[in-house]
């Protein structure tokens, strides 16, 4: 196999005599792969050793069936020889007679060219005339080189008896600056080549060597800045609704939390399926927390144990080790939980409060167009004295509204901690169909009461992906094109601000 070097020089030395006009022939001839002759002649020509001129052929070739046909003729034309000329043949007959293939692919050109007839259960010739294998001849003007009609072509090729091939190749002339050994370039020049003026190793000045040109003119790469991601984009902009609604943000920036704030405060059963290994991301190092509120710990096991504040509890036995245990937030539900506690033991007693937060949260789940492991949660909660479902519902109506989402619906569902439950749909003008946005309800009393908060103090919640909305904004289908290894970052770049008006 010849070196790059090689077929440089091998190049150089044809063109000194002559064009060459066939690089493909020129490659056979000379036992080179054509790709590495290619990336060879685009290096000459880079340096204007050679002019290329990029050309094509376009021709028919004989696929195996059609160099079978060639040498034994049609199946048509054999399956035509094989009736008798006086009495025909059965189906049966001539299956046992000749190949099944045959038999399946000359029937029908036969008896289009009314060569033969069904005659009750025999196949008989129609006529006794002699009959010339015309596809033999066609396809053996193709092997010939000659030229054929289009609709004979189009025939041949529906039979899968010939192939149209294209071949690329180059013409190749000299070029200015053109010599018959190539004489690289050198890119820099270094402070050794100039320094003192002294002679280089060949014998020759470096005033007399050939550089690469350099425009500096030319403008360069663009620099690429920072970008928002989509989310982000999507993220401020329901920041800033909800903060014109005069919600608070919550700090979410712990995405490690104990089962204890997790699940237990939020009144969960320990035996609830979401807190098994399949549904949840359990931390093994460090696998449990140091701390909780032993006080509030303590009434938090007795509702669950024995009830209190109306309630029966859930009759269990309330194991500390399950309490203590680390894990990736399932929710933010998890952080709403804390700032409520300390809204209800903060100097001077409770005050209402609007909070929300956006943030990751992390599910142990199986990955989909639609879910991921993680994704961002949008919950917002209003704390304040004698609220009511109406008062949940109005929320909701104008944070959506405020987003575009205005055809809304709400249909009764069950989570452990909120009593009632909503879950949240909307009208997909897109998909022309009603979409799950989220959920909703108002906290129990057995999560609010153990924390300390008044008898009177309701709390209305609601929370929704941020994943959806961003989807649904920027028409992406599959969640994996928006978060992930396989995001497409010019599209993330490139993606509009969003806004909601």
């Amino acid at each position: 196999e010849l070196t790059t070097l090689q077929i440089e020089n091998l190049i150089l030395k044809s063109l000194k005599d002559s064009n060459i006009d066939d690089t493909l022939l020129f490659a056979e001839n000379n036992n080179i792969d054509h790709q590495q002759l290619i990336g060879v002649i685009k290096s000459l020509s880079a340096d204007n050793y050679l002019i290329e001129e990029s050309l094509s052929k376009v021709y028919w070739e004989l696929t195996e069936e059609g160099k079978q046909i060639s040498i034994n003729g049609s199946p048509e034309y054999i399956l035509y020889q094989s009736i008798p000329i006086d009495n025909g043949i059965t189906l049966n007959q001539l299956q046992s007679s000749l190949n099944d293939e045959i038999v399946k692919i000359g029937l029908g050109p036969c008896m289009k060219n009314k060569w033969i007839k069904k005659q009750g259960d025999l196949i008989i010739r129609v006529s006794t005339a002699i009959i010339n294998d015309d596809t033999r001849d066609l396809v053996n003007s193709i092997l010939a080189n000659q030229t054929l009609s289009e609709d004979n072509y189009k025939n041949l090729k529906n039979r899968k008896l010939i192939r149209q091939i294209t071949k690329k190749y180059f013409r190749i002339i000299k070029g200015n600056d053109f010599r018959e050994v190539r004489v690289r370039k050198l890119a820099d020049l270094t402070k050794d080549m100039i320094g003192n003026k002294t002679e280089m190793a060949a014998g020759s000045h470096w005033s007399d060597l050939s550089f690469k040109s350099v425009n500096l003119k030319s403008m360069g790469a663009p620099v690429q800045g920072g970008n928002y991601h989509p989310l982000l984009k999507v993220r401020a902009e329901f920041r800033r609704i909800l903060m014109e609604m005069g919600f608070e943000e919550m700090p979410t920036n712990k995405w490690v939390e104990s089962s204890f704030w997790n699940f237990d405060a939020l009144f969960q059963p320990q035996s609830h399926p979401a807190r098994d290994a399949h549904d949840t991301f359990f931390i093994k190092d460090p696998a449990v927390t140091n701390r909780v509120p032993e006080d509030y710990y303590e009434i938090v096991k007795n509702t669950h144990e024995s009830g209190g504040f109306g309630s029966i509890g859930y009759g269990c036995v309330f194991k500390r080790e399950e309490a203590m245990k680390n894990l990736l937030r399932t929710h933010t539900t998890a952080i709403s939980a804390q700032m409520l506690y300390k809204l209800a033991k903060q100097p001077g007693g409770f005050t209402p409060k609007k909070y929300f937060s956006i943030d990751r949260v992390f599910r142990n789940e199986a990955m989909d167009a639609t879910h991921l492991c993680e994704f961002h949660q949008v919950e917002g909660l209003v704390a304040d004295y004698d609220l009511t479902l109406g008062n949940l519902i109005g929320i909701i109506k104008t944070f959506f509204n405020k987003i575009g989402i205005t055809d809304l619906r709400f249909k009764p569902a069950y989570n452990p901690y909120t009593e009632p439950s909503m879950e949240i749909f909307g009208y997909h003008p897109d998909l022309k169909k009603w979409t799950e946005l989220g959920n909703s309800g108002m906290f129990r009393p057995e999560m609010l009461r153990p924390m300390g908060l008044p008898e009177n103090v309701r709390v209305i919640a609601w929370g929704l992906s941020l994943e959806r909305p961003t989807m649904i904004k920027y028409r992406i289908e599959n969640i994996r094109d928006l978060f992930g290894h396989k995001a497409d970052l010019l599209k993330q770049r490139n993606a509009p601000i969003a806004r909601f008006l």
